[in-house]
């Protein structure tokens, strides 16, 4: 019998299997989950949900038309302390233990607007197996015949042209991501890698599901004879911590936005931008009531914008329909002028199926909302086992016939470098960053404007005839793309 799965939070996170490679034992669980994810419009007239966000005790989004000496000045005599500033946008985050510090910086007169920052649950942790089964090394990418979402893209005929995205980086908004994992290693560009989390550093998280490291695979995993390849597996990742168990603030995010788009203002030695950022995190809000960082985070998008940096997010993984719901907002994925990604999947892949264009059955959608599809996996195929070889030989990896209808990642902490199988718009928008990076790769130096328009027009036209409510432009094209 497959299981409810009860709507409780509106956000991004991923619906995942782990496949623990290095362990070199068989291990599976007596018994797998399968979790079944529908939302019907009653409910949701009903009892519409929206993220919740709570205020960060001491901790401050401050605006200005520029962040300078004043700005500077005005937080230390409020009695705070600057965590991090961008002078071109005027945003920073400040901290003070004193309560009236935001009543007393905004009367300085030297800041536009401020409040409370505020943390949101954007990946919120949902685990449905766990499987540990034996390392294989050598040969071809060693889970590659289940990378679905490779062929759906049709990624092996751009690798075929000889565009791998070589020269093209990619900034990883998201949790930690695990730098030594064997399909990340090397693939990070450690220099240019920070994190905006207190405390952490930016390949440190919690938990035996690493999303970060995941998302990062889906573009860059390396071509090396392990695990899985990456859309893009020449490109640079810069890996950004704004995320840590799956929650972080606005400030983290739009700090993470703008050092992806211009490290050197931030004064850590690293000089080269990003050329694209991807953020597979999402909340709904409603509008009235996330208006202010609705506005900072817009800012923050826009800016990316300037410096020729597109921005990718996930669209968010709750069934909604955004041209119904006028009240409510998605964030980042309506921030600014970045491109917001709708998840596809297939039913029962291992089985045969190849719809690998299927709508799945929990992405938002609406026209003002998906600007483009992507492969993100689903959850609601048959619970019946399936086994698929490894191209290396060695033992078939066996899972329900639903878990192959997710998409498989790099995953874990530095414990160990795992493969995981996830479902999500989170995995959806990678793969919408992994299909740009080839298009840098291909053009060195291209615009913003050409960026945006080659990756729809090279879209596939799916659902109604040009632009529409799920499928937006079309779903990405890797092959198109470089063509």
């Amino acid at each position: 019998m497959k299981r409810r799965f009860p709507i409780v939070l509106l956000v991004a996170g991923a619906f995942l299997a782990c496949n623990d490679a290095p362990t070199g034992v068989d291990d599976a669980p007596d018994e797998v989950g399968t979790p079944s994810f529908k939302v019907t419009t009653d409910e949701l007239v009903e009892s519409p949900q929206f993220s919740e966000a709570a205020a960060v005790d001491g901790t401050y989004l401050l605006t200005a038309s520029r962040w300078r000496r004043p700005q500077t000045a005005a937080v230390r005599e409020a009695g705070g302390t600057v965590v991090w500033s961008h002078d071109r946008t005027g945003m920073g985050v400040a901290t003070s233990d004193d309560p009236d510090f935001l009543d007393n910086v905004m009367a300085s007169g030297a800041f536009s607007s401020g409040e409370a920052d505020q943390i949101v649950e954007w990946q919120p942790p949902v685990r449905v197996a766990d499987v540990k089964v034996a390392a294989v090394t050598g040969g071809d990418e060693t889970f590659f015949l289940t990378q679905w979402n490779m062929q759906a893209i049709e990624a092996p005929a751009a690798w075929a042209a000889g565009y791998d995205g070589t020269g093209a980086r990619v900034a990883v908004i998201d949790g930690g991501i695990n730098d030594t994992h064997g399909d990340l290693a090397g693939q990070v560009d450690v220099a240019c890698s920070a994190s905006f989390v207190p405390g952490f550093a930016f390949n440190q998280d919690v938990g035996g599901f690493w999303h970060g490291s995941h998302v990062a695979g889906i573009v860059a995993a390396a071509d090396n004879n392990f695990g899985v390849i990456g859309v893009a597996p020449g490109a640079t990742i810069m890996a950004l911590k704004a995320l840590h168990d799956g929650s972080g603030s606005f400030g983290a995010v739009i700090g993470a936005i703008l050092f992806a788009s211009d490290p050197a203002s931030f004064g850590t030695g690293c000089t080269q931008r990003a050329d694209i950022i991807n953020m597979s995190l999402a909340g709904v809000f409603l509008k009235s009531s996330a208006r202010g960082f609705q506005a900072a985070t817009t800012k923050a998008v826009n800016f990316a914008a300037s410096k020729g940096v597109l921005v990718i997010s996930a669209a968010g993984n709750n069934g909604l329909d955004l041209g119904q719901f006028f009240d409510l907002t998605v964030i980042p994925a309506q921030s600014g002028s970045g491109l917001a990604i709708s998840a596809t999947g297939p039913l029962n892949f291992c089985q045969g199926a190849t719809n690998f264009r299927r709508f799945a059955s929990y992405s938002n959608y609406g026209e003002d909302l998906v600007t483009l599809a992507g492969p993100g996996g689903d959850f609601v195929g048959s619970d019946d086992d399936c086994s698929i070889p490894r191209t290396t030989g060695g033992p078939d990896v066996t899972f329900p016939t639903w878990v192959f209808d997710m998409v498989p990642a790099p995953c874990g902490g530095s414990g160990g470098s795992f493969t995981c199988w996830a479902a999500g718009t989170s995995t959806a928008s990678p793969a919408a960053a992994g299909v740009a990076a080839l298009i840098v790769g291909k053009n060195p130096g291209i615009s913003l404007g050409k960026l945006k328009a080659k990756l729809k027009n090279s879209a596939d036209d799916e659902g109604k005839v040009g632009k529409d409510e799920f499928y937006g432009h079309g779903f990405v094209n890797a092959r198109r793309a470089v063509q």
